[in-house]
């Protein structure tokens, strides 16, 4: 099916409002149907009900981490946040880029997103076309860095690559990935030894990426000194939580929706986990304590 005549569908949210905007994009159309699905309806599908607890119950990101990756590009005039979600990568990376663009096939976790003078909101349709989502975020060898948090085992690896090459500046450009999973310390046997096998069988392929580090996702990017391909750099992320955010970040993930769509209530079970959690907590369940999320990072240029 040609596109040449289809409309280009992406759309600029305003975040006071809450009111989507057809984004106004000079984009050039793509005539052999070839379109980019970074993340599939599925996707945006599993986390647009819990999109507001989602954006609350996740960990933040280390000031640490952005300032690292910004250390890494020649530029800092313009960054792109694939995936952006709630926009928590979003607005931390801003601090480094005189602007960024952060994008996401899903217009719930966009309507919760932190707003931020620099960074620019944009709803993309699963099916916008390769050459239109390169002219949405700036053009060929406009961006410095590309970041993707917790999101690249849900996008069309392959075409999502061939988007980053065009746009990042060469040389000095830099793609930066990273995840984590329910490896958290001090409960991390517990947590990722129980639950990650009983919640396998509801687990999407791409959600296993994450769950082994990253371990086999390809990165065909030339290494900066934070992990490679099939060796991705170890870094923590602590966090202060409650026992009640701790069960909260456990159920709020696609695994446990995916779950409850197939008619499965995985909560008995994290209840259970979560008692033997909780008898290790050593304060009051009420009393946040310090957790720390090992988390896992590749960072490149185009080779």
């Amino acid at each position: 099916m040609l596109l040449a005549h289809h409309s280009i569908r992406c759309y600029e949210l305003s975040i006071n409002s809450i009111q989507i905007q057809p984004c106004k994009c000079n984009s050039r159309h793509l005539t052999d149907g070839r379109s980019l699905q970074l993340q599939r309806t599925r996707m945006a599908g599993l986390y647009e009900k819990p999109s507001e607890t989602y954006a609350k119950k996740r960990p933040r990101y280390p000031k640490e981490w952005f300032s690292m990756l910004a250390s890494l590009t020649a530029g800092h005039h313009r960054a792109w946040d694939a995936g952006c979600g709630s926009g928590q990568a979003s607005v931390s990376i801003a601090e480094h880029y005189d602007g960024v663009v952060a994008t996401d096939v899903s217009e719930g976790q966009l309507r919760h997103a932190i707003a931020h003078p620099k960074v620019r909101y944009l709803h993309t349709p699963e099916d916008l076309p390769e050459d239109d989502l390169v002219a949405l975020v700036g053009g060929e060898g406009s961006l410095d860095l590309v970041i993707v948090a917790t999101a690249i085992h849900w996008f069309d690896v392959p075409l999502f690559y061939a988007v980053v090459n065009r746009v990042l500046r060469k040389p000095g450009g830099v793609l930066a990935v990273w995840g984590y999973n329910y490896d958290i310390h001090p409960f991390g046997d517990k947590l990722h030894g129980t639950l990650y096998p009983a919640m396998r069988p509801y687990m999407d392929p791409r959600t296993r990426l994450a769950m082994e580090r990253y371990r086999e996702l390809p990165f065909p990017f030339e290494p900066v000194g934070v992990g490679r391909e099939g060796e991705p750099a170890d870094v923590d992320m602590e966090a202060e939580m409650t026992l009640e955010d701790l069960a909260g970040f456990v159920m709020t993930g696609s695994v446990a929706t995916t779950a409850r769509e197939k008619g499965v209530d995985l909560e008995a079970l994290v209840k259970g986990v979560m008692k033997e959690v909780e008898e290790g907590w050593g304060d009051e369940p009420t009393v946040p304590r310090k957790l720390v999320f090992k988390a896992f990072m590749l960072a490149g240029r185009p080779r």
